[in-house]
């Protein structure tokens, strides 16, 4: 099955000690494209530094709502600095995150806000993350109007991407009429290995409704293991090092599961759900396009 993985964070600490092995073991289970995210500045320049050297992998900049908070003037420079570059396909990964709460809302909004701007100005995707509490939906929510009030959907997002999607509903989870809201905006929707998740049911209808040139698979990894992730894939850290990642660490290679499970609901076979995710991974990241 050809793969793409639309969302790893290989910069994480949890790569460090074996990151060339995991790309890789990527490259032999059959991933084409890799999109590596920013979650803050050093991390953004790291995946641009990660992307440099293979043609297959890409690069997102960005500050996750998480960190909004601490974000500085010095940091979102930095951003805009690194967003200019060629290798830089997207803008984020941002969004909001009205369960953990670790920035406050009003902070996560203007980082969100400053995303939405940026990723018009360049023509480039956003990456967007969104949980709100369990059985809640204030985030989903917050996150259309703010794409509606940026002018997503309308003519400042046509003249900014035309006929391609103008962001990316990452690592899905919500209702079905969000998900629905989301495409008719025109964005693309990513389903990573929280679809195996309790509570997460919704996704298996939301996986039918996608067109197929905005469907996208990830891994969120190191996050996000899905069922058949083998326990002797995590915490292996440097000697001498503390391990940096607990439980099952997931990696790009394991994008595969999560494909398959794409590939029953939609009723596809592998040949057919692989190559339409490697051509709607190069519909929504414009590989090469002037910054």
């Amino acid at each position: 099955m050809r793969l793409i993985d639309s969302h790893a964070h290989l910069g994480a600490e949890a790569f460090d000690a074996d990151r060339a092995e995991v790309l890789a073991a990527a490259r032999g289970a059959g991933v084409e494209r890799l999109l590596v995210p920013g979650w803050d500045a050093g991390s953004s320049s790291a995946a641009v530094e990660i992307a440099a050297d293979l043609s297959w992998i890409d690069a997102a900049v960005g500050v996750h709502p998480h960190d909004a908070a601490r974000a500085t003037t010095a940091d979102w420079a930095a951003i805009e600095k690194l967003a200019v570059s060629p290798r830089v396909v997207a803008i984020g990964e941002t969004g909001l995150d009205f369960d953990r709460m670790h920035s406050p809302p009003e902070a996560q909004l203007a980082n969100l806000r400053r995303h939405l701007r940026l990723a018009l100005d360049t023509g480039k995707p956003a990456v967007l993350h969104c949980r709100s509490a369990a059985g809640g939906r204030d985030a989903q929510d917050a996150l259309i109007a703010e794409l509606r009030v940026a002018g997503f959907g309308g003519a400042a997002a046509r003249e900014a991407f035309g006929d391609h999607p103008p962001a990316v509903l990452h690592s899905f989870s919500g209702p079905v009429d969000y998900a629905a809201a989301a495409l008719e905006l025109g964005l693309a929707i990513s389903f990573s290995g929280l679809v195996f998740r309790r509570g997460e049911e919704s996704s298996a209808v939301v996986a039918g409704l996608v067109p197929s040139d905005r469907l996208l698979v990830e891994t969120d990894s190191p996050y996000l293991a899905p069922p058949g992730v083998p326990r002797n894939t995590a915490g292996r850290t440097a000697p001498g090092s503390t391990p940096a990642f607990s439980g099952r660490r997931n990696s790009p290679e394991w994008v595969r599961i999560t494909a398959g499970w794409l590939a029953e609901r939609r009723n596809e076979t592998a040949d057919t759900i692989g190559d339409r995710l490697v051509a709607a991974y190069d519909e929504t990241f414009r590989r090469g396009r002037p910054g």
